[in-house]
């Protein structure tokens, strides 16, 4: 099942153990510098290295599903890919960023290791199919509209494009307005497809669109849900994480401190040993 992800880590000499351990999706919400992305993968890479933790970089070249239009965007696909670049190359880290479009997937397949479905995408059949035909690995989040067995139909589009490098994110369920639910039962039934489940702690607390034109979260939450996740039987964990999360430029309410990162990561990895023996 994660064999291509086994790939992919000892590339950048981070091995997944046979599959046994615990791999991390983490960075800022989107890319806000050059500087500022390389000061927080650095940061990443060296916490899961010495914690014995796979790790992927994530940011946002570009967020195209803001709530407001005036909300920040990001640096755009040519600046942002230039930037992951330097990630990717500078610090031998995978990359990964989210595909809005068919037009952005050729120049994104060119710099990231991991081509990232947005949520409100999922069930784009064209973006999907053309991103699998990538020959990337494929990273879908589940809509918060769907059930957690409707991804089984998203893993059929991209098996159809002859690609099974697939990963499927869990990141809540929306629950009447304004708010998310995490149910733990959609870990299970979406290992079931079998391919490396990945649970999305930081996007899971977000109340969408709850703060007066953009989207308010609960980080407080993080920690309970990421370790319940890990209990659950999740493969890998996914979360947004800043130095200054009150003065980020995106997702600043549901993001975490960077500092406040290494303590849940070590209890996780407890459970994790218990759960998986």
């Amino acid at each position: 099942m994660e064999l291509f992800l086994d790939r992919l880590f000892r590339e950048t000499q981070q091995p997944l153990t046979q599959g046994k351990g615990l791999f991390l999706i983490a960075g800022p919400c989107v890319i806000e510098s050059e500087a500022m992305c390389l000061d927080h993968a650095a940061a990443l890479k060296m916490m899961c290295a010495q914690l014995g933790i796979a790790f992927i970089f994530k940011s946002s070249y570009d967020k195209a599903n803001r709530t407001s239009a005036a909300s920040f965007r990001g640096p755009g696909i040519k600046k942002g890919l230039a930037i992951l670049s330097k990630v990717k190359t500078k610090l031998n880290i995978p990359v990964l960023s989210d595909v809005h479009s068919i037009e952005e997937v050729a120049a994104a397949a060119r710099v990231l290791d991991i081509l990232q479905i947005p949520a409100l995408l999922c069930r784009q059949t064209d973006l999907i199919v053309a991103a699998a035909r990538t020959g990337k690995i494929i990273n879908v989040k589940k809509g918060q509209f769907l059930a957690p067995g409707d991804m089984g139909n998203v893993v059929k589009k991209i098996e159809s494009a002859g690609n099974k490098k697939i990963v499927l994110t869990e990141r809540g369920t929306s629950f009447g307005y304004h708010n998310l639910v995490s149910d733990m039962r959609a870990i299970p039934i979406m290992r079931k497809f079998k391919y490396p489940v990945v649970f999305d702690a930081t996007h899971s607390v977000q109340l969408p669109s709850a703060a007066n034109n953009q989207s308010s979260g609960e980080r407080g939450f993080v920690e309970t849900l990421s370790l319940s996740a890990v209990a659950a039987g999740c493969d890998g964990l996914f979360m947004e994480v800043h130095r200054a999360p009150d003065r980020a430029l995106c997702d600043g309410p549901n993001m975490i401190a960077l500092e406040e990162l290494r303590r849940l990561l070590v209890k996780a990895m407890k459970i994790r040993e218990v759960v998986r023996g």
